[in-house]
């Protein structure tokens, strides 16, 4: 599933940088993620940098975009054609 920004988002920044797809962008009053561009950072990292880097917790799952591993590749090769996935693919459902 993509993940959502919570209104307890302190506005500070810290995710912004930290997402492979640019889905992360300043709302209004808080930083806002693109539930369409959200890959929970499948093919980059083995878990949602996000949700590692929020200072106040504010990144977490959005249960009204549930997607498999297999969605998230998939939109992943989407967004982002040329890159290379002939290796593991780094991936939060591998434990």
């Amino acid at each position: 599933m993509a993940y959502k920004i919570t209104s307890d988002c302190n506005n500070c920044g810290a995710c912004e940088p930290e997402c492979p797809n640019s889905a992360i962008s300043s709302g209004p009053d808080i930083f806002e993620i693109k539930a369409d561009a959200c890959t929970e950072c499948v093919g980059f990292h083995g878990k949602p940098q996000c949700a590692a880097v929020c200072p106040v917790d504010a990144c977490v799952t959005d249960s009204a975009h549930v997607e498999t591993e297999e969605a998230l590749i998939a939109k992943l090769k989407v967004l982002h054609p040329n890159k290379n996935l002939s290796g593991p693919i780094p991936s939060h459902f591998k434990k």
